[in-house]
């Protein structure tokens, strides 16, 4: 095995990945003679004469690098030594995964690097924890999904304590670890600001999910006809670069010709979509051009979320959105309308599926005429009745957004492996609940979950099937994780049963999933 890595270790250029059986073989020679190091073995690359893993000892895991090049070894920040194999001598550093780090072996590897992803079908797989990228891969390996790994919102950040960079760096060391090469992207989700904004992007990321959910008014659904007229004249119409007489010349009255359908917009409809939605073009528009000159000619693409609003996006709404914003001269790749029924976190679609179906399918005909552009999925997670209705009506053009089922599925995991943290953690979870869902959309009742006292260890993982203990889990996320007591354990236990979170991981996105390919 030897000779393997020393005739890999000749060539400069980006070797393919070993053969499953030939990574591990190397991975069990780099912990017995070089690292004293669990290496995983599809982490393994060869490029720039070096081959670089990950490894793991003592429950923390560590960048490996093993070289003839004295150079490249220097570059990272960590332990270097020097031997000799098969009359090679080489150096063999192992370096923390730091940030520092990261940006290094980001030069080296370009695979490592968050990237656009255009039209083509995809997921985002949210992660809390810093975690859980290895269980997305392991399931997105089997689809025709192009994945975002690094996502969490501001508000998450702000709950979990993370940052940008250190959301960007965990998904990068997943995507490291798992050996996945087929390109990555990195969602900065619910953007309100530009200070947001500037954060996301020093940290590389490709994917901006602006949030003007503060900007609509959603009073204008009900209004009375003179109060909607005034509050259609005191838009800020310099900042839209329009007029309520152009707006009515460009959209009231005329014949629009879907696919599938054609419809008129009248006044009535015009000017409550403009009262509703006017300040969201406005304030799109200007973090929208922010971000172009923030970005500086990097790639970037857009998406436009409207989900957390108190009323339906109607399809005179939505024609109203896309045609003000290409009006603008905003380019975005995906746009997130609130859809019928309701879209509660960590559970399934609440509402009538015909009606979806039928939503649906309108709002991705107006996608494609006036785009094409990609139909989001927000608060995506677990909603396994409507993926085989969305994947059927969108094809190409549908983007999943997942976040917090994968904290419930470290919960899954916990549940099993460690049952009385588990149930420490839902006691803390139910005394948090009352004020952690004011800021989420959330309907469980306390009074629904089982006494957990009644319950064996057996019986915990299935207190996660539960409607309302799910959504109680799910929005408490911060508060637990934050509580010094449980933090600890938690971690711990994850590390420990590393494989095991994984795999339950792997299949829990199998179902998300399958409807998609």
């Amino acid at each position: 095995m030897n000779n393997l890595l020393v005739k890999n270790l000749n060539s400069s250029h980006l070797i393919p990945p070993l053969p499953t059986d030939k990574a591990r073989q190397l991975a069990d020679e780099l912990l017995n003679n070089l690292t004293h190091m669990h290496v995983y073995p599809q982490s393994i690359v060869f490029i720039n004469q070096a081959v670089f893993f990950l490894g793991q000892r003592n429950g923390d895991k560590y960048l490996g690098i093993v070289s003839p090049n004295k150079n490249m070894s220097t570059q990272f920040e960590g332990q270097q030594e020097s031997s000799t194999i098969d009359k090679l001598s080489v150096n063999t550093t192992i370096a923390a995964t730091s940030s520092q780090n990261a940006v290094h072996l980001r030069n080296i590897l370009s695979f490592l690097n968050a990237q656009t992803i255009g039209l083509k079908k995809s997921a985002g797989c949210g992660d809390r924890l810093g975690l859980a990228t290895p269980g997305h891969i392991r399931s997105i390996r089997k689809t025709q999904l192009f994945p975002i790994f690094a996502q969490q919102s501001v508000r998450e950040n702000e709950r979990t304590g993370r940052r940008p960079q250190t959301v960007m760096d965990d998904a990068m060391w997943g995507v490291f670890q798992e050996g996945w090469r087929d390109g990555f992207g990195a969602d900065a989700d619910h953007l309100k600001t530009t200070a947001d904004v500037d954060a996301f992007a020093a940290a590389g990321y490709t994917f901006y999910t602006i949030d003007p959910g503060d900007h609509v008014d959603n009073s204008a659904e009900t209004t009375s006809h003179d109060l909607l007229r005034q509050k259609v004249e005191i838009l800020p119409w310099d900042l839209l670069e329009s007029t309520p007489a152009d707006l009515k010349r460009t959209l009231m009255g005329k014949r629009i010709d879907l696919k599938n359908f054609s419809l008129q917009i009248t006044e009535e409809e015009l000017m409550r979509a403009a009262a509703k939605y006017g300040r969201v073009i406005a304030y799109t528009t200007a973090i929208y051009r922010h971000l172009v000159e923030r970005m500086n000619g990097r790639p970037f693409e857009l998406e436009v979320s409207v989900d957390e609003t108190d009323s339906v996006t109607t399809i005179a709404e939505h024609i109203y959105i896309a045609s003000e914003l290409k009006r603008l001269g905003i380019k975005w790749t995906s746009l997130a309308p609130r859809y019928v029924g309701t879209f509660e976190k960590g559970v399934d679609y609440i509402g009538d599926l015909t009606e979806f179906e039928k939503s649906f399918e309108q709002h991705i005909t107006v996608a494609q005429a006036l785009g094409p552009y990609k139909l989001s999925i927000h608060s995506g997670s677990d909603k396994f009745s409507i993926y085989p209705v969305a994947a059927r009506l969108a094809g190409e053009l549908i983007h999943l957004k997942t976040a917090g089922t994968s904290y419930l599925e470290a919960l899954r995991t916990i549940s099993e492996f460690n049952p009385d943290l588990f149930r420490e953690i839902v006691y803390y979870a139910i005394d948090y609940y009352p004020s952690d869902r004011t800021t989420y959309h959330v309907s469980a009742e306390i009074s629904q979950i089982a006494d957990i006292k009644t319950l064996s260890d057996r019986e915990l993982p299935n207190l996660l099937e539960n409607f309302h203990a799910r959504e109680v889990l799910h929005v408490t996320y911060g508060s637990v994780i934050n509580h010094p007591p449980l933090r600890a354990p938690f971690f711990e236990t994850l590390r420990l049963h590393e494989e095991a979170y994984t795999k339950i991981l792997e299949t829990h996105f199998d179902k998300h999933f399958h409807a998609f390919n």
